[in-house]
């Protein structure tokens, strides 16, 4: 075959590739934060303190409030146990949230953030899939929190249903309350500035609630802050569904707080996400 007989097959072999539709290879908003998602476990391998804080806080916390308090405040530390241990089921996770906003501001200070802010991909994938990621651990945490009481002698009456409701209940708030951290960690400017913020931010909520005792024991003008604190929202629910009933009414005001949270926080993260100029300027 001559060569002039080659170049016409050449130049139509080519004419009908330049032709071809290109398909849009751009990944789904599921499959980016499912990738993002994996990619927040896979640091936790290379971070060991995360899961240091996820499996010691809890068992240090429980044991110290349920032996050093315990019969002061409840009268024995059975008594005390049954109504504590809900509590810091909701505590120990709440207090992991705050490493999103670690994370993220890690991403920015090392200009891994930027990287992936220029990806054709779906834009809040970063974020979404990192707090996907961090429901893992919380539900490691979760489960110490429940082995553990289980071994003190913690007994819920509503069985292993109400501790799967408890929990899928604490990780919808812990999601929401991820928002606030994920605007602190594009906010401020070191990972280390990030957690020392987010402990005095968190505190005040804790301890002004009905985690630790009573609030009947609590002055009125107390009571009422605590009543409508979302951390004490949350709590109550959770007593309640592991003692064996479904608060309706308490559960959808957790929703409703949830839902609060998400709305201010959610939209203020996105436009600090896309308008954050570069690492060097954090």
């Amino acid at each position: 075959m001559t060569t002039t007989a080659i170049k016409p097959a050449a130049d139509q072999t080519l004419r009908s590739v330049l032709a071809a539709r290109v398909e849009d290879t751009r990944p789904g908003a599921l499959s980016a934060s499912l990738t993002f998602g994996w990619r927040a476990l896979l640091k936790l391998k290379h971070d060991p303190q995360q899961v240091f804080d996820a499996l010691m806080f809890p068992i240090m916390f429980t044991l110290m409030f349920t032996y050093l308090f315990g019969g002061a405040l409840a009268g024995s530390t059975h008594e005390y146990l049954q109504f504590f241990l809900p509590g810091v089921f909701v505590f120990t996770v709440v207090m992991l949230t705050m490493y999103t906003g670690v994370g993220l501001n890690m991403d920015v200070s090392q200009g891994v953030f930027n990287r992936f802010r220029s990806l054709p991909i779906w834009r809040p994938a970063v974020l979404v899939g990192s707090l996907l990621g961090d429901a893992v651990r919380y539900t490691l945490a979760a489960a110490v929190v429940v082995g553990l009481g289980l071994a003190l002698g913690f007994r819920p009456s509503g069985g292993v249903a109400g501790v799967v409701m408890s929990l899928v209940l604490v990780l919808v708030f812990a999601f929401s309350l991820s928002w606030v951290f994920t605007t602190l960690g594009l906010v401020v400017k070191s990972p280390a500035a990030v957690q020392g913020v987010s402990m005095p931010l968190l505190f005040p909520f804790v301890f002004a609630s009905n985690l630790f005792v009573d609030p009947d024991t609590m002055p009125g003008w107390l009571q009422a802050v605590v009543d409508v604190n979302p951390f004490s929202l949350t709590v109550s629910a959770v007593r309640d569904l592991m003692d064996g009933t479904v608060p309706a009414g308490q559960i959808g005001w957790v929703l409703v707080a949830c839902a609060a949270i998400v709305a201010v926080f959610a939209p203020l993260t996105m436009r600090l996400y896309g308008t954050k100029p570069s690492a060097d300027a954090v």
